[in-house]
């Protein structure tokens, strides 16, 4: 009964994405990025919302940081808004913008917490979108590198742990080939498939850039590959999933974690196959200091030698049960995730860059906020992660997304996956239920 969970030295935070918290949208010489502009298209957003205010975590980081260091919180997890320290992408700093940031590390400090920054969360400038059509060219990726270079040289001292990118597949695909997120366009696939590339270059030449700017910095990603639970926990349904896990997400995590494309993603992509430059691919694949996983959910999948690939995966399954919160319940996903992750690369540390679930949240009539489905999502999710520390795999944190209540991009405010509901109006915050479960959880290492 008195067995902890988790070591007293597990990493425990919380995230948030610029766009999505900070508001401010153009306050203090900050320039227009593209989900400023794709929120303008009728539609794009739901409720035609935006992100001028959001949380208005730009004025009220204090007031944020008290409560991460009331409920515990080791680390936060934000990214930066490019255009805020860029305001054309490149070219002539934004002090005020710089100022922010250092000003958000130091009070992190001052109450007893790390900041762990990323640099892309899918906010590109607007100029560099008009200029070189953003990820479609290859220059982008340098001005990535100036901009990681810059900011990094700034924050020296203030930060040790970086993240380059998050999530590939929201700036890339979605962005550019889906078009539902920004800049909403619908290429075509060997277009989208260079995109692919150029982002993974942007990473290799970003994590190249910190390398030299702050030696003794951690560096790592936050990716949400495709995770897959085998049928039953049999050695060819476990080899199944690990060879669909490398295969299927072949364009992203596998090249960066084996420095270049398997052959099962170049073989599909035929004549649509990126074209990879020179010595792309020793800055993609170079060593990094953590992988981080973005896991809410995984595919059912089993052995099927008959088959081509050799497995067959469940798209539809009984076992994904999609939550009245609108979050898929999969709690497996993170054992199985983390640790085929781990068997396949041998990672030095793994950490769960994102996990969480969006819900129906308002106050009672106490005024409290009872997410009852995300406590019980919490719990099931926790035990699942302390399986995998148990069983060797080198999880070393875990980011809870997100802290607030925020724009979820598309959805605009109508789905709430915060720690912490904000009324939007006033901008109060109350903390839910399961701010004070996870509370408990850092105090004591165990799953309560």
């Amino acid at each position: 009964m008195n067995r902890q969970d988790f070591p007293s030295d597990f990493i425990w935070g919380s995230a948030t994405a610029s766009y999505q918290v900070e508001g401010a949208a153009f306050e203090d010489g900050k320039g227009a990025s593209i989900w400023n502009e794709f929120e303008k298209l009728p539609g794009a957003i739901a409720d035609n919302a935006s992100g001028d205010v959001s949380c208005d975590q730009y004025h009220r980081y204090k007031e944020d940081v008290a409560l991460m260091r009331d409920m515990g919180l080791k680390v936060y997890r934000f990214s930066m808004a490019w255009s805020r320290i860029f305001p054309e992408g490149g070219g002539k700093l934004n002090p005020k913008g710089m100022d922010y940031y250092k000003r958000l590390c130091d009070e992190l400090h001052d109450n007893g917490l790390e900041p762990w920054i990323t640099f892309y969360h899918w906010d590109l400038p607007q100029a560099l979108q008009e200029r070189f059509g953003g990820w479609r060219s290859r220059e982008c990726a340098k001005y990535f590198a100036d901009y990681v270079a810059a900011a990094a040289g700034e924050l020296k001292g203030r930060c040790d742990h970086y993240f380059t990118f998050n999530e590939f597949l929201g700036s890339t695909d979605q962005g550019y080939f889906n078009g539902v997120c920004a800049p909403g366009l619908r290429l075509s696939r060997k277009e989208r498939n260079q995109v692919r590339h150029n982002a993974l270059y942007a990473h290799g030449l970003g994590l190249q850039v910190l390398r030299d700017v702050l030696p003794g910095a951690k560096v790592g990603i936050a990716e949400n590959p495709v995770f897959f639970t085998p049928v039953i926990d049999t050695p060819e349904h476990v080899a199944a999933a690990k060879k669909a896990f490398r295969e299927v997400n072949g364009h992203f995590i596998t090249a960066i974690m084996e420095g270049g494309y398997p052959e099962s993603y170049l073989a599909a992509e035929g004549a649509d196959a990126p074209v990879v430059g020179d010595g792309d691919f020793k800055l993609i694949g170079a060593p990094m200091d953590f992988l981080g996983l973005n896991i809410y959910y995984g595919r059912l999948i089993r052995s099927a030698p008959e088959l081509p690939e050799q497995y067959e995966i469940f798209y539809d399954d009984a076992s994904t049960v999609w939550s009245d919160c609108n979050g898929m319940f999969q709690p497996a996903a993170v054992y199985w995730g983390s640790r085929i992750a781990s068997e396949l690369w041998k990672p030095e540390a793994i950490i769960i860059s994102e996990n969480g679930t969006s819900c129906e949240d308002r106050p009672a009539r106490d005024g409290e906020v009872y997410d009852l489905f995300r406590v019980k999502y919490l719990r099931a999710y926790m035990e699942s992660m302390s399986r995998a520390i148990r069983d060797g795999v080198p999880v070393k944190g875990y980011f809870h997304w997100s802290f607030l209540d925020n724009l979820e991009w598309g959805s605009g405010y109508r789905r709430r996956f915060g720690l912490y509901f904000v009324n939007y109006r006033t901008g109060e915050r109350i903390p839910k239920l399961s701010a004070k479960w996870f509370k408990e959880l850092i105090q004591t290492c165990k799953i309560v």
